[in-house]
């Protein structure tokens, strides 16, 4: 049978949780997901705003937003459509009802308990899906998990619950040793191929200029060495831009406004050589190219996304 079994309401920040639907039900496979509904808590942080985490028969979804965190359990052949159509329910709700805040300066856990009530009503609408059918459109979240789908989490990501290694996660080892360095991206966009584009020309301008630079140097001895390690330097931000854009790396935001701080420079210390034009359009571009970046975040691609 396809359920849903409990719900939380959880602050990102610090795992404090809000709020949470009360559970009857205490078989080994739930005291076991419990305890991974912990873990996550303390990592929300760190992952994605839509993810699934598969555990044995069951399913972990939550998605984030503003700080706060819904998550639920069910059943693994529960519909991902359903699953996420009911998380943002959850989500218009509390955050109709209870302002940042408030939510920030809780201290105490479950401070939001009365929200249960509204939890409890809705999972019980979502556990019915023949009368839920008539009372609310899919289509538009079938279409946004189908475009983007939530991030898989390995199970070693977690590593283990209690310090007990779970029999769920036996067969990852290795798994998260790799995960980081293969996450993917989200596909690209029209706007992100052409960012990836104008990148790759204004690094081939400054290669061009820096040979010609250093034909200078040698022929007349003229040119001043500084600015033949500034268009390279130019060149380097600009193919490392396009790094950035199509593959995954730690701190990759960080890095792509540091970049494009260093084609700034490049481009201020170049002044002299090239009139205001030029230097509004590599800049432009870097500025461009950074914001592609920072719009391609990583995501994990579902096996079963599709309902």
């Amino acid at each position: 049978m396809s359920v849903i079994l409990s719900a939380s309401v959880i602050r990102v920040r610090d795992g404090l949780p809000l709020s949470a639907s009360t559970d009857y039900e205490q078989s080994t496979g739930m005291q076991e997901c419990r305890k991974y509904f912990k873990m996550l808590s303390r990592k929300l942080a760190q992952l994605p705003d839509r993810c699934t985490l598969k555990i044995g028969h069951y399913n972990i979804n939550f998605i984030s937003s503003l700080g706060v965190s819904y998550m639920m359990l069910c059943t693994e052949n529960y519909p991902n459509v359903l699953a996420f159509s009911f998380l943002d329910e959850l989500q218009k709700e509390f955050i109709t009802t209870y302002n940042m805040m408030k939510t920030n300066t809780a201290v105490r856990p479950y401070c939001f308990i009365e929200f249960d009530n509204f939890i409890q009503r809705t999972k019980q609408r979502y556990n019915n899906p023949r009368s839920l059918s008539t009372k609310i459109n899919l289509s538009d979240m079938q279409m946004e998990i189908k475009l983007r789908p939530p991030y898989q989490i390995p199970m070693c990501a977690l590593g283990s619950a209690n310090g007990v290694t779970s029999a769920f996660s036996v067969d990852c080892k290795g798994a998260g040793k790799i995960s980081s360095a293969h996450q993917r991206l989200e596909p690209a966009t029209l706007s992100g191929i052409v960012a990836f584009i104008l990148s790759l020309l204004c690094g081939a301008l400054n290669l061009i200029r820096g040979f010609h630079a250093i034909e200078s140097l040698l022929q007349s001895d003229g040119e001043d060495l500084n600015y033949i390690i500034a268009f390279f330097l130019g060149t380097a931000a600009c193919l490392y831009q396009c790094y950035l854009l199509v593959y995954y790396t730690s701190w990759r935001n960080v890095k792509s406004f540091l970049t494009f701080g260093l084609i700034c420079l490049c481009n201020m210390y170049l002044y002299e050589l090239r009139n205001l034009w030029q230097l509004f359009f590599h800049v432009t571009v870097g500025a461009f190219v950074t914001l592609q970046i920072w719009l391609r975040q990583a995501q994990g691609k579902a096996p079963d996304h599709d309902v």
